[in-house]
């Protein structure tokens, strides 16, 4: 309704202002030149007042429903109606400069999409264009359940079962909320993500969309694989986000207790409307389940922190040489190979004994489960250059998917064959 009556208000006024010319005109041709200039349109209101004051008069009425509906609109958006007075509208949108080196080439909607944030977070790849609430243009990608940790995937038309899903998203000047397109099929995608320190991916993206949703997009990306930033390899307190909170609190809850056996739990989402937060943090230190309420405040210069955050540094322990093995002849009745039954590497198998003997169980099936609960299976390929392990499956069809898991990320893993 308040739009209504402001669009009725400028309309009213407008015709008032066309009437008044063509009266101008209709009293002379000079009197009709001279009121397209607004000085001049004043003095011809004013000396010509008899053949003025019809449109004057319209034009004052137009105020009235614009007046109403701007008034309308400030009770209910007054963000709204401040950014409408303030003329921001009419200044071109200046993008600044983006974190992340993202180069990719294409269109999404038939329009050339050019994003400055991208994230690859849950097992959902995001590349935004714009920085409002709504981008103007938006690509998101969700890996279905079995594919959450997947930093390589291959997908073509012809493949069925569970595929990503591929959402798009652009906001027209003229609209409110953003159009969206759906798609589960049908696509050639291909990706190849490797961990880039402290907290990114980078690699390969190459997209092509059935030509109806006018999308094909090839290049390089860099994406966030979590919540947090870092300036000068540290963890920038300052960013707002879930998981520079967590690490906030894990922080705080590691030299309270001084230990560095801290598992905190999953925290709610939080708001950060406020400089000022209040939660009940949940933690297991050292095997016991603890409830605390804490209270973090953003000060303006290290950011984030725990008000009574009065506690020193965690001692970091000191390295301890190990002890050498003794190793015990092996009686006679053991030496001989021939009676020896076959090992079965599934037994004393774990986590670091992957990790010190890699080549062992090169090709071997896995079952991986990972802090947040996501489970991947997939034969072990190796470990790469980062250090985190590396299992590859074949989806249904002809596409195949490489899942990474860092080691501090995992919560359980298994070996599914001898």
């Amino acid at each position: 309704m308040d739009a209504l009556l402001i669009l009725a208000g400028l309309l009213l006024i407008l015709a008032g202002l066309v009437w008044l010319v063509i009266r101008a005109f209709s009293t002379s041709l000079l009197w009709g030149w001279a009121s397209l200039l607004p000085p001049l349109t004043l003095l011809f209101v004013l000396l010509k007042w008899r053949a003025a004051r019809q449109p004057i008069g319209l034009g004052a009425l137009g105020f009235i429903p614009l007046i109403v509906g701007l008034a309308m609109l400030g009770h209910q958006d007054p963000q709204r109606i401040n950014e409408i007075l303030s003329l921001k509208w009419l200044q071109s949108e200046q993008q600044g400069p983006s974190e992340l080196s993202i180069k990719l080439h294409g269109t999404l909607n038939g329009q050339p999409f050019s994003p400055q944030q991208g994230e690859f977070i849950g097992g959902v790849l995001t590349l935004r264009e714009g920085h409002d609430f709504y981008a103007r243009r938006e690509l998101i990608i969700r890996l279905p359940e079995s594919m959450r940790n997947a930093t390589r995937i291959d997908v073509l038309p012809t493949d069925t079962g569970p595929l990503p899903e591929i959402e798009l998203n652009w906001l027209l000047p003229e609209q409110d909320l953003p159009e969206a397109r759906l798609l589960r099929n049908g696509y050639t995608l291909h990706a190849d993500l490797k961990p880039l320190a402290p907290n990114k991916f980078e690699g390969e993206l190459h997209l092509v969309l059935p030509p109806g949703y006018k999308t094909s997009l090839d290049g390089h990306v860099e994406l966030y694989r979590n919540g947090l930033r870092y300036v000068d390899g540290r963890v920038d307190r300052q960013f707002d986000s879930n998981d520079t909170v967590a690490y906030v609190l894990n922080d705080y809850l590691q030299r309270r207790f001084a230990t560095a056996d801290v598992q905190l739990d999953s925290l709610p989402v939080v708001s950060f409307s406020q400089n000022t937060l209040a939660l009940n943090a949940s933690a297991t230190i050292n095997g016991v389940a603890r409830q605390l309420p804490v209270t973090l405040r953003k000060f303006p210069l290290r950011g984030w922190a725990v008000s009574d955050d009065r506690y020193p540094a965690l001692a970091q322990p000191e390295a301890t040489a190990p002890e050498p093995a003794i190793t015990q002849p092996l009686p006679a009745a053991l030496q001989s190979s021939a009676d020896a039954p076959r090992i079965d590497r599934r037994e004393n198998f774990s986590l670091k004994g992957l990790l010190r003997s890699p080549d062992r169980y090169r090709n071997l099936n896995l079952r991986v489960t990972n802090l947040q609960g996501n489970t991947a299976k997939g034969r072990f390929i190796g470990i790469d250059g980062e250090g985190n392990l590396q299992l590859k499956r074949r989806l249904n069809g002809a596409g195949e998917a490489t899942f990474t898991f860092s080691p501090t990320d995992i919560a359980e893993i298994v070996l599914l064959e001898p």
